[in-house]
């Protein structure tokens, strides 16, 4: 019978397998230093990009400022292992740099730091 294999499928769930797609299976970072408040920054534009996801590309493009693992999570919407695994992915590369805090402007976005504070009541 037509869909008779679709029973397991949800469609008021959601994504149910994208987060562990997006990761290739992977639950921890290359990366094992990855915390919230880690700094990230792009070191360089990639020069091959065939390799990276959507999700990838898109981090990139947020990290040319210095934001910690926690604002990137919040601006991609995406669960904090799965943005630790990337940035790790980013990190292996080349990419992207982690450590302490790099010298920023203040941050006067509120919108921004209100996210940061959602994204951590989420955790």
């Amino acid at each position: 019978m037509p869909g008779d294999q679709d029973w397991w499928f949800d469609e008021a769930a959601g994504p149910l397998v994208r987060p562990y797609a997006m990761t290739r299976g992977r639950t921890r970072p290359n990366a094992p230093n990855l915390n919230l408040v880690t700094q990230v920054q792009v070191t360089r534009a990639p020069s091959d990009t065939s390799a990276l996801s959507p999700e990838h590309l898109r981090i990139i493009e947020l990290c040319h400022v210095p934001l910690s693992v926690a604002e990137v999570a919040a601006y991609v919407n995406l669960p904090l292992v799965v943005v630790k695994v990337l940035l790790g992915d980013l990190i292996e590369r080349g990419d992207v740099r982690a450590g302490a805090l790099f010298q920023t402007t203040e941050i006067s976005d509120t919108k921004l730091l209100q996210a940061v504070l959602d994204g951590i009541r989420r955790i």
